[in-house]
């Protein structure tokens, strides 16, 4: 990731957590005056965001960071651990809001509030900007961080989308006297900690299989598999292996060559299969090439 694009990132994150700091403060508010379930719990899901921005952020930095004698294959795991640490927090903010909603059956239904309507519209709109913006700058720059922010306000963008209908259904159940629609609010809750809880198992798997050193998939593989035997040089691939590293990717290559060619020609050889992999893949950081003799018969 170039400076550029570290700095779109670390910008879109920033705005990431201001946006966050003030739906807090507005859902919770609106929240507590309306008695709304579903728009107070929404507003501790985006307490939860604040932090998981924080440690996004913080992973952002880190990462950026140059390779150093300590991490000779840089900082790009920083993200993936700031990916894993939202995950983590979306999985609590779920617990909360499930719980929540289900303690509120046993309660008698919340009257319902236009104005928790109107403050869960602006969530949604503001949301889904959010969610639109981060995902295209995290996928043009490859920032693991900066996409688990994207599916964290996509989750938030199902939580508003659920408060709306919750708490339209429950305005509606009032105005023509259906108890069962006054119950929209924490119905509408349950539905939103689904939602998070399946967001946040995508993107746990995801980072947990990169802490693993899992391989790419096949395709990107067989990829490489064809690039380095396009150099005429290369008789045979012993082992090709590949793996994420945060924001790019790792190769390890072991191919055959003429046993009679020289180092000089070795080393030349290494270099064309290190130039044409990473020309043609951007998210390719590093090559590691092993050069093993080959004989016709």
């Amino acid at each position: 990731m170039n400076n550029l694009n570290r700095s779109s990132s670390l910008v879109a994150i920033w705005i990431s957590l201001l946006s966050n700091l003030l739906l807090t403060g507005i859902k919770i508010v609106v929240g507590l005056m309306t008695g709304s379930q579903v728009l107070l719990a929404d507003g501790i899901h985006n307490a939860g965001d604040v932090i998981a921005v924080i440690a996004a952020l913080s992973a952002t930095v880190v990462a950026k960071k140059p390779r150093d004698v300590d991490h000779p294959y840089g900082h790009g795991r920083a993200e993936v651990i700031g990916s894993a640490l939202v995950a983590i927090i979306m999985v609590i903010a779920a617990l909360f809001i499930g719980y929540h909603s289900v303690l509120s059956f046993f309660h008698p239904a919340a009257k319902a509030s236009i104005i928790a309507l109107i403050a869960a519209a602006i969530s949604l709109v503001w949301k889904q900007w959010l969610y639109i913006y981060c995902m295209r700058l995290g996928k043009s720059t490859k920032s693991k961080s900066l996409i688990a922010t994207a599916y964290d306000h996509l989750a938030d963008v199902y939580a508003s989308i659920a408060a709306v209908a919750g708490v339209g259904a429950a305005l509606i159940g009032e105005k023509f006297n259906i108890e069962i629609l006054s119950y929209g609010d924490p119905i509408a809750g349950i539905i939103v900690a689904f939602f998070v809880l399946k967001l946040a198992y995508h993107m746990g798997r995801e980072a947990v299989d990169i802490l693993m050193d899992k391989m790419v998939s096949p395709e990107k593989l067989e990829q490489y598999e064809k690039l380095v035997s396009s150099i005429p040089e290369v008789k045979r691939i012993d082992r090709i292996r590949a793996r994420e590293h945060g924001h790019y990717v790792i190769i390890d290559v072991r191919v055959g060559i003429p046993a009679e060619l020289s180092i000089q020609e070795g080393h030349d050889v290494s270099k064309k299969i290190k130039a044409i992999i990473m020309d043609q893949n951007d998210d390719v950081e590093e090559v590691l090439i092993h050069l093993n003799p080959w004989y016709e018969e």
